[in-house]
């Protein structure tokens, strides 16, 4: 009876393509000496909680940004008579283009939240402590220019809402002592809008991602490769001794299985919800109400700040200082320098100089959780200025989505005002007592 060959060709060919692949592996190696690298890091231990992969989800949402916005890129114009057609041309007559634009707007949502996420995380387990403090600072870099690139996203499309938010961004620029005209002149060329659409277009296009692309791997793989990974504190854990799974194929299978389910998220959303609908909002009028539409969340801090500060000017020698548009621009200043140097701040005070490779619980830790559950709480009260708006005066304007009269419209604004002083503190005096009273246990 003859034998087979199907059998006996299909064995040649598994036993071609092995003999193949060790000598394609052979001869890298014998050039490169890849072999005594990927031995150990093959093998190099990553934890296995899940709130580890938060900034996980940051980068594959990045990977969709920017594969999206190569597609975006191709039909976009960036001059800014004709920035709004295209984008209108982009949502309704290029094939599959409004899921693209959709699906980079929701990646660009999910990878402020994930930034945002992924720093709760890292500050109330204590996470940036020595000697992990360059990947705290680049991660602090990254969210400032995550929030940067989304405000010049949302621009771009210059329609009504957005020439409305660049036009409030030029005010804060001539509001600058000294330098404000030059400033203005630098971003705008002039009068408004003047060139600010090509330069943003750069900007956004290549400047910021230029940036970021250096950065996250430094943040994400050089930094975190080049240390232990950090670990949650057990009975049993030690500073000495890294747990978890390793890199191949533990970790490679379990982030294969978070770029899917990240990817898969983004398009979901794209499909099922839509987000600004440019061409309802038509191009920009001058002098026009802008549509209703309440401040994206990751920009809201700054909006709701600049409408909860009184109007405060001052005259210095015949100038007027705009010290109510100062103050928000102060008070986020601040707070990213603070956020920036946070890891010395801290050292600073507690003397703790030790090198750190296992988290702490928020609860063991009462001052810094009580501190960082206050600063929330101060930026979600600036944030709740923008949820409600005054009715405006014009019946044919907008209407924003939550609207009030004008008298409970500002008793609304001198509550948060009130808010803002009074709501942190006491968020921080509770906080710590509860941290204590569990630590106790």
């Amino acid at each position: 009876m003859a034998t087979p060959t199907k059998p006996q060709r299909r064995a040649r060919v598994v036993t071609g393509s092995a003999k193949a692949a060790q000598g394609s592996a052979s001869f890298l190696d014998e050039r490169l000496g890849l072999a005594r690298w990927l031995r150990p890091n093959l093998r190099k231990l990553f934890p296995s909680h899940w709130s580890f992969l938060l900034g996980e989800f940051a980068l594959y949402s990045f990977v969709v940004l920017v594969l999206t916005g190569t597609f975006l890129t191709l039909f976009y114009k960036p001059n800014p008579d004709v920035a709004f057609t295209s984008v209108r041309e982009i949502s309704l007559d290029v094939r599959g283009g409004l899921l693209i634009r959709q699906m980079h707007h929701w990646a660009a949502t999910i990878f402020v939240l994930s930034i945002v996420a992924h720093l709760f995380r890292v500050f109330f387990t204590a996470a940036f402590r020595k000697p992990r403090e360059l990947s705290w600072m680049t991660g602090v870099v990254l969210f400032g220019l995550a929030l940067f690139e989304s405000f010049l996203g949302v621009s771009l499309p210059a329609d009504q809402l957005a020439m409305t938010g660049l036009r409030e961004a030029q005010g804060l620029l001539l509001s600058t002592p000294l330098i404000g005209g030059y400033l203005s002149a630098l971003v705008f060329n002039g009068d408004f809008p003047g060139q600010v659409i090509p330069r943003i277009f750069v900007t956004h296009v290549l400047l910021v991602p230029g940036i970021l692309l250096a950065l996250i791997p430094l943040h994400g793989i050089v930094l975190t490769w080049r240390q232990k990974h950090t670990d949650h504190r057990t009975p049993t854990s030690d500073e000495s001794r890294v747990t978890g799974g390793p890199f191949f194929p533990y970790f490679i299978v379990k982030n294969g299985a978070t770029t899917m389910f990240t990817m898969a998220v983004v398009a979901v959303l794209a499909t099922f919800v839509r987000v600004n609908p440019v061409w309802e909002h038509g191009p920009y009028q001058p002098g026009n109400w802008p549509p209703s539409a309440q401040p994206f969340w990751y920009y809201g801090v700054l909006e709701g700040a600049l409408r909860l500060t009184p109007p405060w000017v001052i005259t210095v020698g015949g100038v007027p200082l705009q010290v109510g548009l100062w103050i928000p621009m102060l008070v986020l200043t601040a707070f990213f320098t603070i956020l920036f140097l946070y890891p010395f701040l801290e050292r600073r005070f507690t003397k703790d100089r030790r090198v750190h490779n296992l988290l702490d619980r928020p609860s063991h830790a009462p001052v810094r959780t009580a501190l960082g559950a206050a600063v929330i709480t101060f930026f979600t009260v600036l944030w709740a200025g923008t949820w409600v708006s005054e009715t405006p005066p014009d019946p044919n304007a907008p209407v924003p989505l939550l609207t009030a009269p004008h008298e409970t419209y500002v008793w609304i604004v001198y509550g948060l005002r009130i808010a803002i002083f009074v709501l942190p503190p006491i968020v921080y005096a509770i906080t710590l007592a509860v941290c204590r009273s569990r630590a106790r246990r």
